[in-house]
C-alpha cells in the first residue's frame, strides 16, 4: 500500500475504531506525513518494503536533525510510526512489522506540579463567590466557580469536563466522564463541588442559553456556545493570577492537586487509578513519589534526630 494511503487508513482506525481525541488523531496525522513523505523521498513507494534498517534511518535522521528535537517529541514521533506498521501487520497489510527493534529515546521523569490545598482555596476563591454566600456574583463568576470546584472535586481533563452535557450530573453525587479512547468512569463528586455547580445551573447556564441555539453543554461561554478547551484554560489562569500563585497553573494542576491530595489523606493508588481514568496504575504511581517527598520533609523539619 502507498503510503499515504496507508497513514490515512491507520488514522481512521484510531479515530472510528479506538475513539481516540481529534486532538490526538491530529498529532498522528502531522507526524505520519512527515513520515509517509520521507520514505517516499526515499523511493519507497509501498510500506510493505519498509525494512527495520530504514525505520532505524528515519529515526537517527530526525534524533540527529537541527534543531534537536526534544525526547519527548521523538518519543511521540517513534510511537505514531509504531503504531502505523503494527496496525499494517496486523491488518495482513504488511508481512511483518519493521519497527520491532526500534528503541524509544529515554524521557526524564518529571514530578507532576501539585498546589497545597491552601492554594487550591484560594485559586477557588479567585475565580469567584463560593455558594451560599450573599456576595453578588455574574453568571462568568458562578460558572467559573462551578467549573474550578468540578476539575478538582473530581480530577477530570479540561477536555472531559468541557464534553460534559447537563444529563451527565443527573445522578445526584457522582459525574459521568468520558476519557480517553471514549472510556466511560463514573467520579463522585463533593458537596462543594456540587454547590457551585447548581447555583451555576439555576442562576448562570439559563442566562448563557438565551444568547446561543440549543446545546446539552454543561458549560457555555458568553455568547451560549459550548465553552472550549481553550476558554476553560483562560478562566483558569486568571484565577490564578488574581489569587497571585506564582507557580504555574494549568488545567492539569487541579488534576496533579487532586490526586496528590487523595494520596496524602491515605487513598489506595488503586482507586486513584480509577478515578483518574489511568489504564495502568504505573502512570498513576507517579503521584506516589510527589508524597514520598511531602512525607520525607515532613520528617526532615520534625524528627529530633533527622539530621
Amino acid at each position: 500500500m502507498e503510503p499515504a494511503r496507508a497513514v490515512d487508513a491507520y488514522l481512521r482506525h484510531v479515530a472510528i475504531e479506538r475513539g481516540l481525541s481529534d486532538h490526538t488523531v491530529a498529532a498522528y496525522r502531522r507526524d505520519l506525513a512527515g513520515y509517509a513523505q520521507w520514505l517516499i523521498d526515499h523511493g519507497v513507494t509501498d510500506t510493505h518494503d519498509v525494512s527495520p534498517a530504514l525505520v532505524a534511518q528515519f529515526a537517527a535522521e530526525r534524533a540527529s536533525a537541527e534543531p534537536r528535537p526534544a525526547a519527548s517529541s521523538l518519543a511521540r514521533l517513534q510511537s505514531s510510526v509504531r503504531g502505523l506498521h503494527r496496525f499494517l501487520a496486523r491488518e495482513g497489510i504488511a508481512d511483518a512489522d519493521p519497527t520491532g527493534r526500534l528503541v524509544p529515546p529515554k524521557l526524564p521523569r518529571r514530578l507532576p506540579k501539585a498546589l497545597t490545598i491552601d492554594q487550591v482555596e484560594q485559586l477557588l476563591d479567585a475565580s469567584g463567590p463560593a455558594p451560599g454566600t450573599d456576595l453578588p456574583a455574574e453568571p462568568a463568576e458562578l460558572r467559573d466557580r462551578a467549573l474550578l470546584e468540578l476539575l478538582y472535586a473530581t480530577g477530570a481533563r479540561v477536555s472531559e469536563a468541557v464534553r460534559l452535557d447537563v444529563d451527565d450530573l443527573a445522578h445526584g453525587d457522582v459525574l459521568r466522564l468520558f476519557g480517553k479512547g471514549a472510556k466511560e468512569r463514573i467520579v463522585p463528586v463533593g458537596s462543594y463541588a456540587r454547590a457551585a455547580v447548581d447555583a451555576y445551573l439555576t442562576r448562570a447556564r439559563p442566562e448563557f442559553a438565551r444568547r446561543g441555539s440549543a446545546t446539552p453543554r454543561l458549560f457555555l461561554g458568553a455568547r451560549g456556545a459550548p465553552l472550549s478547551r481553550q476558554s476553560a484554560w483562560l478562566v483558569i489562569q486568571h484565577a490564578a493570577e488574581r489569587a497571585q500563585l506564582t507557580a504555574h497553573v494549568s488545567p492539569h494542576t487541579l488534576r496533579h492537586s487532586f490526586a496528590t491530595h487523595l494520596l496524602q489523606g491515605g487513598a489506595d493508588v488503586r482507586v486513584v487509578q480509577e478515578l483518574l481514568g489511568h489504564a495502568s496504575v504505573a502512570t498513576t504511581q507517579i503521584y506516589t513519589h510527589v508524597s514520598v517527598d511531602a512525607l520525607r520533609d515532613v520528617y526532615a523539619t520534625s524528627h529530633p534526630r533527622a539530621r
